[in-house]
This record gives C-alpha cells, structure tokens and sequence, in this order.
C-alpha cells in the first residue's frame, strides 16, 4: 500500500472521530452526559469498521485528489451513505438505539462528509489560489466544453493562472466551471485580455471547424497575445482524456485541419521491430522523422547517413544508438562499404534535391545526385528486405527538371525490382508542412519583414501534409508493399496559396493589402499550377490514404539512356540533358 495511501486512511480515521465527538457536542449543547460517552465511542468506532472498507472498494484512496471534480465527490457522498446505513442497521439490530440520540448519528455522518470532502478537495483549492498569488500565467480557456473543462482541471496548480473561459455559446456566458467564469465569446478576446491583463490562451476545442480555429487565433493575435497553445484533434487525444501534455504551440500548420490521415502503427511494429535501418537523407525534414518513428518500433539499429554533419549530429543525439555516417550518395566506394558494414535490412531513400527553380537552373545536379545518386544506393541495397524510395506527386507527368528525376529513380527501383530478393518500392506525395524551404516560413520571414508577400499566381494552388502524417503512411506503404509498386499518399483536397498567405497574414494580426501587400512573382520555369494525382488511374489499398499508381511503365532501353545521360551531365550539356530526360520520361514536358 502506498505511503500516500495510509496517510489519507489516517486522516480518515481522525476525522471520522473527530467529527463524532462534534456530533454528540453538538447534540447535547456543549456537554455530553456522562451516560451517553460508551454511545460515541461505539458510533465512532462503528463508522471507522464500515466507512474504511467502503471508501477502499470504491477506490476512494486512488483518486487524484487535487484535480477532483464532481464524480468524485459523488463517489465520496455514496461511500458514506452506504456506511451510515450500515451503522443504522447495525444499532437497529443489536437493540442499541434504545436511549440512543438517534440524531446525533445523522449529524455524525454529516460532519463525516464535510470532513473527508473537504480535506480532499482543500489541495485544490490551496494549488488554486497558490497559483494565482504567485503570478502564474494568466490564460483564458477558449472553449467552455468537455475539452475545455478538463484543461481547466488539468492546468490547476501549473505555472498557469486561469482568468476565464471563452465561447461562442451564449447560452454559457456567465456560467462558471470549477470556479472559472465564462466571461465571453471570442470577439470579445481584445476587450477582455486588456482587462484581465492576459497574456495566453488555450484552445480547447479539438473537434472545431478550422474556421473558429481561425477565428480565434485571428483575435488573440489583434490582442497582442503571443503565446497561444492549441488541443489536437480528438483522435489524437488517448482515450478522450486531456492532459498537460497534449497541449502544444500553435502553429501555422494547425491552420489546415482536416481529417488526420491514419496508419496502423502497430502493423509497423512487425516491419521495423529487431531490423537495421538506414536512412539516406537522415538529417534532413523527412529522413529525421523516419528516424524518430521507426525508433519507436524497437529496431535492431538506425543509421542515420547525410552530408549534413551538423544535421546528422542533432539527429543522432536525439535517437539513442543511433549510428551517423557522413557520406554523399554520390561516392559509390563510401556507400558500398557502409552497406557492406552495416548490411541493412530496410533501405528508407529520401536524399534528394527538392528545390523546383534551382534544379532548373542546374539540371546537371539534380541528374547527378537525383538519379545517379538514388542508382547508387539502390543497387548497393540489393539483397536487403526492403527499399523504400521517397518520390513526389511532381513525378506525375512531370514538368521540372526535378520532377522529371524523381519519376527516373521510380522507373531504377521499379528495375531493380527483385534482384537480391530486395523489394523496392517508391512512394510519392506532395509538400510538407515544416521542412526547410516550405511555404509557410517562408511567408512568415516576408511579414517579419514587413512585406510584400510574394505569391506566384493567383491561380497556385498545392497539396499538403505534415512530416508526421506523411512518414506514418510512408513507413505503412512500405510495410504492405511487395515490390515494384509506386504508392501514393491520398493527401485531401487541394489549398489556394493565396488563402493561405492571406490566412497567415490575418493570423500575424495584420490585414492583406492594407498592412501587408501581397503581389504575384509569376508562374517559373517547371513549375505547376495545380499539382496532378491521377486518382482516376490509382488503386486504393488496406488504407484509404494510400493508393498504388497504375501507370508506371518502365522505359525500354533505359540503361543507354542513363549512360548518355551521365555523360551529358559529366559535360554540363543542360540542352542535352533536357533532351534526354524527355527520351528518359516521355511524359516530360517543359
């Protein structure tokens, strides 16, 4: 039994007696006749006999007490019917209510109640008021539901001091919640976080429509409000359960909520679990999150393989056992010998240029490191289990230089397919939301800087998901896959980049084309309007998130062509090189 547990018994059983003694006092006026003392001391030890067992089969002793509520209070008012009405029977039965001031049990168990509540729910009242006269951080709650009530239980005794609740809901205003007002709706967030002098918020409604979302981000931020943290989605929250833990930063990203996309983790499990991992591309945005996920299936070993020494480090410090290799993927000699060391079971590729414009400028890069780099490390990983290669939704009939590379290392896995009993796969998606270049930074930086915001066309429209999103589907397609395929990730429905320059303007607490112009930069060489999906042409799998392309035929003769093209490259031919791409993709045009 725990230390805290015996403590909370022995407080029980004081004031059980304590509460007795009052009663009888309290029944006799100040004096109790000497004939009526042996009556108290059996009703006190009566009510210790019955009152202990009871609060202990009703788990009273393993409640969080500073965080109690209605239920269990509740609990505690049941626990002590029930003891009284066993004391009762047990003097009705034995004759003892003879004589017997029948009223002074009543107030016993009355004074039983006050009492053991009160030292119960007295923690949270001191961790209340101790918060707040120690200057924690004022915070409103917006959102006075379920989600919004538990936080409030949740943040008792933090570093936070709450203020109130804010909802749209008229019929809650004025309401309180565990002593918590619900001082108004959210375009009231200015008026009130001057009055209160409020600093944060918390946003509690994780089953909202994005628009509130919006709404209440967009007037914390006309507040002056800074630090505003935000629930996820209900799905994500373990059994409905809210804790401290789950409340994270806003960001800019929880903009595009929408249905999460799922995967079945512990389908995973079985496919990572006692295996060695490697990683191309490990220190960048996609590779660092396969890490970080595949750590969490008990792999055997990671390596972790990057330029990026800085990168490679940070990673490695984080995913105890990880192993760092510092290698380009060009270097064919470094690469063999690390798979020959290491002799990795599961192959991850997501080193890759990424960058539309730049590979324009340079074809003779993105072919180099593209496509002779993904050659390289796949044919290295013939006679591992499993070779996974992270391609992008601009290999569908491709208009970039880049894009164009990516559907090539497609068409070399699809290829190599087999050889050594490897399996190779490729899985295609679109932007992520977070990486290093993504849209949204970028945005932020040009409103930091006072504008303007520069947008391509007011037509550009991108699909999106997070790292974490894109990863877990990753890491399932290639635990379902059987070789050869070309997966794509079913990423919803598209989003106008001018919405979202627009929504990140209002969100910094500036109007677009009033405090910050946005203008249009033009459409640039390889570059898309919309981004295609080919759906139409797409199998669906186990998972609805993730699709198997249907027309990924490999080209005949590619083997000359990558030899001419390497020779181009060697050359800096970037006519030439774009020529043969096209021999190369034949759904490549500029």
């Amino acid at each position: 039994m725990k230390k805290q547990k015996l403590i909370f018994i022995f407080a029980d059983i004081i004031f059980i007696i304590i509460a007795v003694f009052l009663a009888f006092v309290l029944r006799f006026e100040g004096y109790i006749p000497q004939a009526f003392v042996f009556s108290m001391l059996k009703t006190a030890v009566f009510a210790i006999l019955f009152s202990i067992p009871i609060y202990l089969f009703l788990g009273l002793y393993s409640f969080s007490w500073p965080y109690v509520g209605t239920r269990e209070l509740v609990s505690l008012f049941t626990a002590n019917i029930f003891s009284f009405a066993f004391s009762a029977t047990w003097f009705f039965l034995t004759d003892n209510f003879s004589g017997f001031p029948r009223s002074a049990l009543v107030i016993s168990y009355l004074l039983i109640i006050l009492f053991t509540g009160g030292i119960r729910i007295s923690k949270r009242i001191y961790l209340q008021a101790f918060s707040i006269r120690n200057g924690g951080e004022r915070v409103f709650i917006i959102g006075a539901g379920d989600a919004g009530e538990q936080v409030l239980r949740n943040i008792s005794g933090s570093s936070y001091s709450p203020e109130g609740f804010i909802d749209d809901d008229i019929s809650k205003r004025g309401s309180y919640i565990h002593g918590v007002k619900v001082l108004g709706g959210i375009e009231d967030i200015p008026f009130l976080s001057s009055k209160y002098d409020v600093k944060s918020v918390i946003i509690a409604v994780p089953s909202a429509a994005d628009h509130i979302i919006k709404k209440a981000v967009q007037q914390s931020r006309k507040a002056g409000i800074k630090n505003i943290k935000i629930l996820p989605p209900l799905s994500d929250i373990i059994n409905g359960q809210v804790f401290l833990s789950d409340i994270k930063e806003f960001k800019m990203e929880d903009l595009l909520k929408r249905r999460p996309l799922v995967y079945n983790q512990s389908g995973t499990e079985s496919f990572i679990s006692g295996k060695t991992i490697l990683i191309t591309g490990g220190a960048g945005s996609i590779g660092s999150e396969i890490a970080r996920q595949v750590s969490n299936s008990n792999p055997s070993k990671i390596i972790v393989l990057d330029q990026d020494e800085t990168g490679v480090f940070n990673i490695c410090k984080e995913i105890k056992g990880a192993v760092p290799v510092i290698a380009d993927i060009q270097d064919k000699d470094k690469i063999e010998k690390t798979f020959g060391i290491f002799r990795p079971e599961i192959v991850f590729h997501a080193a890759a240029y990424k960058h539309v414009p730049l590979m324009e400028s340079e074809p003779e890069e993105a072919v180099k490191n593209n496509i002779f780099g993904t050659k390289i490390v796949a044919e290295a990983a013939r006679g591992a289990e499993t070779f996974i290669f992270i391609s992008t939704d601009k290999a569908v009939n491709p208009t970039s230089v880049m894009g164009a590379c990516k559907r090539a290392g497609e068409m070399i896995c699809q290829k190599l397919n087999g050889q050594g009993g490897t399996k190779f796969i490729s899985v295609r998606f679109g932007n992520v939301l977070g990486s290093r270049g993504s849209v949204i930074p970028v945005f932020q930086e040009q409103i930091r800087k006072g504008g303007p915001v520069e947008v391509t066309t007011q037509e550009m429209e991108r699909f999106f998901m997070t790292i974490p999103e894109a990863v877990g589907l990753v890491i399932q397609a290639a635990s379902i896959g059987k070789g050869s395929e070309v997966f794509v990730l079913n990423m919803g429905s598209p989003i106008r980049i001018i919405d979202l320059a627009k929504d990140i303007i209002r969100l910094s607490g500036l109007e677009p084309d009033k405090d910050i112009p946005i203008v249009f930069s033009g459409k640039r060489t390889g570059e898309k309007i919309s981004e295609e999906t080919l759906y139409s042409e797409e199998i669906l799998t186990q998972n609805s998130s993730i699709l198997v392309a249907n027309n990924t035929a490999v080209r005949e003769g590619m083997e000359l062509i990558l030899e001419k093209l390497k020779t181009l490259s060697a050359n800096q031919d970037r006519d030439g090189i774009v020529k043969t791409l096209s021999e190369l993709v034949p759904e490549y045009k500029r």
